[in-house]
Order: C-alpha cells, then sequence, then structure tokens
C-alpha cells in the first residue's frame, strides 16, 4: 500500500516522502534510487528530532521565567536552538509574546 511511511524522511529537508517517491514534495529535490534513498528514524539528524510533549512543556516553562527565560527565548528563537523544532518552537512562543504585548498596549492606551 502507496502513502505516507512513518519512517522515511527527505535526506535534504528531512520531511517525510512518500513510499517510491521520485522527489521531496517539499523541498523538490530529487530521491536517489538506491540503498540509502530515506533517511529513517533511526538515523534521523539530531536537529531533526521531533520533540516530546514533556519537552514542548518545559520549553514552555523555561520560556515563561521573566528576563533569564525571555533571553533564552530570543536566543533559541534567533538560531541558538541545535534543534530545528525547538527553534520554529522558540519563534512561535516569541510572536505570542509580541502579540499579547501589542495587545495589552492597546488596551492600556484605550
Amino acid at each position: 500500500m502507496k502513502g505516507i511511511s512513518e519512517n522515511m524522511y527527505c535526506s535534504d529537508c528531512g520531511k517525510k516522502v512518500k513510499d517510491g517517491a521520485d522527489i521531496c514534495f517539499n523541498c523538490g529535490k530529487e530521491i536517489p534510487r538506491g540503498i540509502n534513498k530515506y533517511i529513517t528514524a533511526e538515523n534521523l539528524p539530531e536537529e531533526y528530532k521531533p520533540i516530546s510533549m514533556w519537552g514542548y512543556f518545559g520549553y514552555q516553562i523555561l520560556f515563561a521565567i521573566p528576563i533569564i527565560g525571555w533571553i533564552i527565548l530570543i536566543v533559541y528563537a534567533i538560531g541558538g536552538a541545535p534543534n530545528i523544532n525547538v527553534r520554529n518552537f522558540a519563534r512561535s512562543y516569541f510572536c505570542f509574546y509580541i502579540i499579547a504585548a501589542t495587545l495589552l498596549l492597546i488596551v492600556y492606551l484605550s
């Protein structure tokens, strides 16, 4: 049965690819035929490893700490995190802070 496999990833961008695909539909890179066609869950690069639910929870608590957590949040958001998923979570959390601060400013000035 063809479809998206649970453990097959593009070797260039790390996104899941369909079984038997000739190109990655995310980045467009050609997927070579052969023994090293896919990155599996076992050999997924560290920078693409998913974050667990407890990982997200821990980062959320860390980023909520005044001053120190905010500094860590900014460092992770601009690329200081070795994992792309942590970096993207930090960026989304940073955007949340910007939106919240903007709304508080609007309410305060009204």
